[in-house]
C-alpha cells in the first residue's frame, strides 16, 4: 500500500469518525439539556423510554422522520428545503480543523488528530460562522411568514452585533501563538494557557459564541414567546430536525474552538489528551445549559448595543494592550 493510499483511507475514517461522533453528541446533548434543566427547575425531565431514558433520542428521530414535511403553498420551494442544510452543514465543517487529541503513530505515519491542519484554519472558522446566518436569513425569508421573517432578521442583526467582536477577541491568540493554524496555537500553549494571558478576550470570545449558537440570553432568532418559533416557525419534521440539531452540534464545535484558542486543547495532565479534549467541551456545554435555565433573554437592541458599544471597544483595547506587552516583554 503507498503512503498516499494510507494516507486517504486514513482521511476518510477520520472523516467518518468525527461525523458519527459529532451526530451522537449532539443527540445526546438535547437528552443532557432536557435532564439538567430538569434538575435545575426540580423536575424529572425525560426518564421513560429505555433506562434512565437513554433512548430518548432515538425516540426523538423516530417521531422527526414520521412527522409529515409540510411546506407553505407561499414559500420559495428551493430556498425553503436549502435553508436547514445550511444551518447544519457549517458547523459540521468547522470541526474539521479542531485538533481533538496529539498526533498518533500509525504504521510508520504521523497522524494528526483533526481531519484537516490548514494554515488558516482560525480564518476558516471565521468564514464558515458567517457563512451559518444564511441558514437563519434563507429559512425565515423563504417561510413566507411574518414570524419567521422577524426572527431572520433579528438574526441578521444579532450577526453584525456579535461577529466584529468575536474576530477581534481572537487577535491577540493570533499573537501570541504567531500562527493561524490551530494545532499551532495548541503546541504555543505548552507553558501556559492563553486564558491565563488574555482573560479579557475569553470572556468575550465566550458571550460571542453564546450569541453564535442562539442560546440564552441571546436566543433573540427564535423568541418563542414573541415570534411562536422565530425563523424555523414553518419547519416540521426532519428539516426543523436539522435546525434543532444544528444547535447542539453548534455547541459542540464552538465549546472545542474555545478550549482550543484559551484552554490549551487537548492539552492536560495525567488523563490521554482526547479525554481533557472532550472534558472541556462538556464543561463549556454545561455552562451553555446552565445559562438557558437562569438568564432571561435579552432585546435584540440591548445585544446590538452591548455588542457595538461594549464588546467591540474592549476588544479593540485588549488588542492595543497586546501588542504594547509583546513589544516590552
Amino acid at each position: 500500500m503507498t503512503g498516499a493510499t494510507l494516507d486517504i483511507i486514513l482521511l476518510a475514517a477520520k472523516i467518518g469518525v468525527v461525523f458519527l461522533v459529532i451526530l451522537t453528541l449532539a443527540a445526546y446533548l438535547v437528552f443532557a439539556e432536557r435532564r439538567v434543566l430538569a434538575w435545575i427547575q426540580d423536575r424529572k425531565g425525560p426518564n421513560r423510554v429505555g433506562p434512565q431514558g437513554l433512548l430518548q433520542p432515538l425516540a426523538d428521530l423516530i417521531k422527526m422522520l414520521a412527522k409529515e414535511d409540510f411546506r407553505p403553498a407561499g414559500a420559495d420551494k428551493w430556498l425553503f428545503y436549502l435553508a436547514p442544510a445550511m444551518a447544519a452543514i457549517p458547523a459540521i465543517l468547522t470541526f474539521a480543523v479542531v485538533p481533538f487529541g496529539a498526533p498518533l503513530t500509525l504504521f510508520g505515519h504521523a497522524l494528526p488528530m483533526q481531519v484537516a491542519d490548514l494554515h488558516v484554519g482560525l480564518l476558516f472558522f471565521m468564514a464558515l460562522s458567517s457563512i451559518a446566518v444564511y441558514g437563519v436569513a434563507l429559512g425565515g425569508w423563504a417561510s413566507n411568514s411574518k414570524y419567521a421573517l422577524l426572527g431572520a432578521i433579528r438574526g441578521l442583526a444579532q450577526l453584525i452585533s456579535y461577529e466584529l467582536s468575536m474576530g477581534l477577541s481572537l487577535v491577540p491568540v493570533v499573537m501570541l501563538a504567531r500562527s493561524f493554524r490551530l494545532s499551532d496555537i495548541v503546541n504555543a500553549q505548552a507553558n501556559g494557557w492563553f486564558i491565563l494571558y488574555q482573560p479579557l478576550a475569553f470572556v468575550i470570545f465566550l458571550v460571542s459564541i453564546i450569541a453564535e449558537c442562539k442560546r440564552v440570553p441571546f436566543d433573540i432568532p427564535e423568541a418563542e414567546g414573541e415570534l411562536v418559533a422565530g425563523f424555523h416557525t414553518e419547519y416540521s419534521g426532519m428539516r426543523f430536525g436539522l435546525f434543532f440539531v444544528g444547535e447542539y452540534i453548534n455547541i459542540i464545535v464552538l465549546g472545542g474552538l474555545a478550549a482550543t484558542f484559551f484552554l490549551g486543547g487537548w492539552r492536560g495532565p495525567v488523563l490521554p489528551p482526547i479525554v481533557w479534549f472532550f472534558i472541556k467541551v462538556f464543561a463549556f456545554a454545561f455552562f451553555f445549559i446552565w445559562m438557558r435555565g437562569t438568564m432571561p433573554r435579552l432585546r435584540y437592541d440591548q445585544l446590538m448595543h452591548f455588542g457595538w458599544k461594549v464588546l467591540t471597544p474592549l476588544a479593540l483595547v485588549n488588542i492595543l494592550a497586546t501588542g504594547w506587552w509583546l513589544m516590552l516583554f
